[in-house]
């Protein structure tokens, strides 16, 4: 099957399974699993998006610790609340006073004087009677003490189907006579926490629905107060509330959640600069100095109502005492519960309400999102850098846009299901490839642990790229050795002591090749085959594979000079080991072949046979390390001069019909002595007479260099000839038998 096909096959099957977890994500979204995690990261959406501004002005009137004390014991004297409402609204010009509190029976107590209960009740119901702007709280409750969940049971919801008015409870009210027939405007307190989810004041009804009045929400009836409405002015649909003058014009349109729901847009924090805090205490007392016959007092009174000019009037509790406080979303300790009034306050008279996306919007963000980023997930890997940096900025700009329509359009964007399902869909496809991965890892090491070092195989694996098997085309170069006179070593040697023998050598061969990259392909009885440049890429392969062979000769010296000191084990032809090596570099056909049951990773081609051609050629030239023309260009191509070749001609080999230029691989640029330098010259002299048919010329001179060879038969072990030697012999055999007229100069091989 083609490797594209299979991808795509792989990436099929992969979508498939994760295509449930953004499902699984939305139905939790849907069933409210989220709603605490959405609600945290409302926070976030506040808290990014800051403080903004109201066309209405707020000012908070709090009951706190200096106002208890002025207010003394409970039940609290009402004429105070309505000294308090009358100067701000007389001498403060407050557009509307709303009391976050219910002056119901159920503050009676039988320690208070009935008739200073009942003239603290008339003082503040004429205050009442001639303020039509103050607004009295109501709420549902369910007893003397309440938790805010509990109070909120009682409501007529309509989402939980009190439909019918008739069977539908009367709040707890102001009581006679600060309220009547005629006189008194009240509003609900509530707020439905358990919609919202947690303690946080997000959402209010906004009406409630009861056998003879509908009840609006306190914001609702300060809002109706300030454009100078009534009651009548509210039309109640099932989607949203219309705020409608008397020529029928709707001045407010109001979506609703539930038919009966808004959510606070939290405009400030609690004690935000944007709004006016005072204490009842300094009201009071300021309303006290108006009548104050010293002018100072009075003017510094005036200047102090000053601030609530066309102001909207809250008074709340805020003492701690008083058990009135939960967290905003800017606040997440809790501050006085009276805030939430103010802010829908500013969300009705601004038009700035909340949106939220419609839930088919939901699903196809969670789901487009979490396919895409997995898909990127997928296609890349596990150490795909690029496409997790592409799946990383996409969430990212994904949350940016989500904060931007928050604070440009007041639209909430959901946040929790899509990067939840993105993540966990991510993280699923990061197992898988993890998993995919150490499989890999895994399969490579069984594979190429015997033939690479534990350096390139760990390369191989860390490069996150799979090695091509099943057979491609590469330019490496082939690396082919030999014993020289292997067979009589096996007449000498008993079969223990040549494996103990072998297994030495092969070792410090194979060790040296894995060392400078290479691969072992196999062994040959004696013979060793490697390749540089496959499976792992090195563009500097020719450069290591002739390092490779001066070091594999440097080392089998060394073992000569270790066996000398063991002549009880050995017999004397150890001393005298030495290999041929043969290097090639080309195109060759490397992978997986064998049958199928059984297989290797190898190399093979015309390139290949070129190189054992090398390493068999060199006992004709008396070298010990032969290369071809390309790879001295390529490892010149690499390393520069920092290898010392010599050329030996060019030759025919057999299965061949044109000339090859060989070289011997002399030594590193460092280590070659003068002496060798001078062999070089005087052989490359000789070489020029050669190939001009000066055979006289050319064998004085080859007999000079045969004196300064490195390694001279009779002195080096195991040495029988040198290239200057060999030269010599070919020069008498053409001065006697010329080559034909047409001859090129190269020297047809008759042996492999």
């Amino acid at each position: 099957m083609p490797d594209v096909a299979r991808s795509k096959i792989s990436l099929d099957w992969k979508f498939l399974l994760l295509a449930p977890v953004p499902l699984l994500w939305c139905l939790a979204n849907y069933s409210g699993g989220l709603q605490k995690l959405e609600n945290a990261l409302m926070e976030v959406r506040y808290r990014v998006r800051g403080e903004i501004d109201a066309p209405v002005k707020i000012a908070y009137v709090n009951v706190d610790t200096r106002a208890l004390q002025a207010l003394g014991e409970r039940p609290w004297n009402r004429e105070k609340f309505g000294f308090a409402a009358q100067a701000l609204i007389e001498h403060g010009h407050a557009r509307a006073v709303g009391f976050d509190f219910v002056f119901s029976a159920l503050a009676r107590s039988e320690l208070v004087d009935p008739k200073r209960e009942m003239q603290g009740n008339l003082s503040f119901g004429r205050v009442i009677k001639n303020c039509p702007n103050i607004v009295l709280g109501v709420q549902y409750t369910t007893g003397q003490a309440v938790t805010q969940q509990d109070a909120i049971r009682s409501f007529p919801l309509l989402r939980r189907g009190f439909s019918d008015r008739t069977k539908n409870d009367i709040p707890e009210m102001p009581q006679y006579p600060l309220v009547g027939p005629t006189w008194g405007r009240v509003g609900l307190i509530d707020v439905d926490y358990d919609y919202g989810g947690d303690e946080v004041q997000r959402w209010v009804p906004l009406f409630a629905h009861t056998v003879n009045p509908t009840l609006l929400h306190l914001s609702l009836a300060l809002v109706l107060v300030d454009l100078g409405l009534d009651e009548q002015s509210v039309r109640i649909s099932d989607d949203h509330i219309d705020l409608v003058r008397p020529d029928g014009r709707a001045v407010v349109h109001i979506p609703l959640t539930e038919r009966q729901l808004l959510e606070a847009n939290w405009f400030a924090p609690w004690g935000s600069f944007n709004d006016l805090h005072t204490s009842l205490a300094d009201v009071l007392i300021a309303n006290e100095q108006l009548e104050s016959p010293d002018e100072r007092a009075r003017a510094q009174a005036q200047r102090y109502f000053a601030g609530f000019q066309d102001a909207i009037v809250l008074v709340g509790p805020t003492d701690s005492l008083l058990q009135d406080l939960a967290p905003t979303p800017f606040d997440r300790r809790p501050v006085p519960k009276v805030g939430v009034h103010g802010n829908l306050v500013k969300t009705i008279r601004s038009g700035l309400f909340l949106h939220h996306t419609p839930p088919s919007v939901d699903l196809l963000l969670t789901v487009g999102l979490t396919l895409v980023v997995s898909f990127l997930w997928i296609i890349g890997g596990a150490k795909g850098l690029r496409s997790k940096l592409t799946a990383v900025l996409l969430l990212v700009a994904f949350v940016y846009f989500a904060l931007t329509f928050f604070r440009d359009y007041h639209l909430v964007v959901p946040l929790a299901a899509p990067l939840g399902g993105a993540f966990s869909t991510s993280f699923i496809a990061l197992i898988w490839q993890v998993i995919k991965e150490e499989k890999q890892k895994g399969r490579i090491k069984g594979m190429f642990g015997t033939y690479l070092s534990p350096e390139l195989v760990n390369r191989m694996v860390e490069s996150n790229q799979d090695p091509q098997l099943g057979g491609h085309e590469e330019i490496i170069t082939a690396y082919f050795s030999d014993i020289q006179s292997f067979s009589t070593f096996s007449e000498k040697m008993t079969a223990a002591r040549l494996v103990e023998l072998m297994n030495e050598y092969l070792t410090a061969c194979t060790d040296i090749i894995q060392e400078e990259g290479g691969t072992l392909d196999k062994y040959i009885g004696d013979a060793v085959v490697a390749m540089f440049g496959a499976p792992i890429t090195l563009p500097d392969h020719a450069y290591r594979a002739c390092v490779s062979t001066l070091r594999v000769q440097q080392q089998i010296g060394e073992l000569r000079e270790k066996w000398k000191g063991e002549t009880d084990r050995w017999p004397d032809i150890v001393f005298k080991l030495r290999a041929r090596l043969g290097l090639n570099t080309g195109p060759a056909i490397i992978g997986n072949m064998g049958s199928r049951s059984r297989f290797s990773y190898t190399m093979m081609g015309d390139n290949v046979n070129l190189a054992a051609r090398m390493e068999s050629g060199a006992k004709s030239w008396g070298v010990y390390i032969m290369c071809t023309e390309a790879t001295k260009q390529h490892c010149e191509h690499h390393g520069g001069d920092r290898i010392v070749f010599r050329p030996l001609g060019r030759i025919v080999v057999m299965g061949r019909s044109q000339p090859v230029p060989v070289y011997e691989v002399t030594g590193l640029k460092e280590n070659v002595t003068a002496q060798t330098r001078e062999c070089l010259g005087l052989f490359e002299q000789g070489l020029t007479k050669y190939y001009g048919r000066d055979w006289d010329g050319a064998r004085q001179l080859f007999r000079q260099s045969a004196e300064l060879e490195p390694l001279i038969p009779g002195k080096a072990p195991g040495v029988k000839t040198s290239p200057s030697l060999v030269y010599v012999a070919i020069c008498e055999q053409y001065e006697h038998k010329p080559p034909p007229e047409n001859w090129d100069g190269a020297y047809v091989m008759t042996e492999k």
